[in-house]
């Protein structure tokens, strides 16, 4: 079992040694170190990037030398990925492709975080607005995300219906929308993670909810292990119920080596 989705301080996470150590406390094989990174040249992303300090971009090269030293700490024994989750926009797609390619991350997990302007966890700016408007913005979320599979410079494409973390855009996603979803992952090299960065927490449910893991099984596609771990205490119990679902749906998880 590889866990190929935490954070750590160079985000919103915990220390990288505790995270890394809990990781390996856990039982995992390795650990992929994918901090939030936006390169996004829009003035709005700057000033959210400063305001919750995301500033991989510009400190992802200290991370690695932080990495690189766990690595080489003989109490080690787990694999330890350098890697970052990119937000993703189509009309950004040349900037995270040139900060990509200069990066030389591990692998790269590929995320849709924003609506609207705004990020799809805040109620309230969804809250008001009238529910076609928020079935339209929906739309407008898979269309990203199939945009995000087809641009082809992701390993992973993280939590692909975060939507449903947000009361006020959950249940308009439909079967066509799981469809076309999976037959983009059909014909690209991302692949989609089981995400249960919210399972025991408010929202309750693995990413993809189970209608949408369903269109993802049925379609013989691969997947991806990822907590979404923010802290250490949360990646065992994670993993333990990530482990029964893959033992109910009889699946095997992809090995980076393989997506990447």
């Amino acid at each position: 079992m590889h866990d190929y989705h935490v954070h750590t301080n160079y985000s919103d996470g915990a220390f990288l040694r505790q995270m890394v150590n809990a990781a390996a406390d856990a039982g995992v094989d390795g650990v992929g170190i994918a901090d939030h990174c936006n390169v996004s040249p829009d003035p709005s992303a700057a000033r959210f990037k400063r305001a919750l300090g995301f500033n991989l971009d510009l400190t992802y090269e200290r991370r690695r030398e932080a990495i690189e030293e766990v690595r080489a700490d003989s109490s080690v024994d787990i694999d330890v990925y350098d890697a970052a989750e990119m937000d993703y926009d189509p009309a950004h797609e040349g900037a995270i492709a040139e900060f990509l390619d200069e990066a030389g991350f591990d692998y790269a997990i590929g995320s849709v975080h924003e609506l609207d302007g705004a990020n799809v966890h805040t109620r309230s700016h969804f809250a008001d607005k009238p529910a076609d408007e928020r079935r339209a913005l929906v739309d407008r979320y898979f269309e990203k995300l199939v945009a995000l599979i087809d641009a082809e410079l992701f390993a992973i494409a993280a939590h692909p219906d975060l939507i449903e973390r947000n009361p006020h855009l959950r249940g308009f996603a439909t079967e066509d929308h799981y469809a076309a979803v999976a037959e983009a992952f059909r014909g690209s090299r991302t692949v989609p993670e089981i995400n249960a960065g919210r399972l025991l927490d408010d929202y309750g449910e693995f990413h993809p909810a189970p209608a949408f893991l369903d269109r993802i099984v049925d379609a013989g596609l691969r997947v991806s292990v990822g907590t979404d771990s923010h802290e250490p205490a949360v990646i065992a119990p994670r993993l333990d119920e990530i482990e029964a679902e893959l033992d109910r749906r009889g699946l095997e998880p992809v090995r980076l080596e393989r997506i990447c």
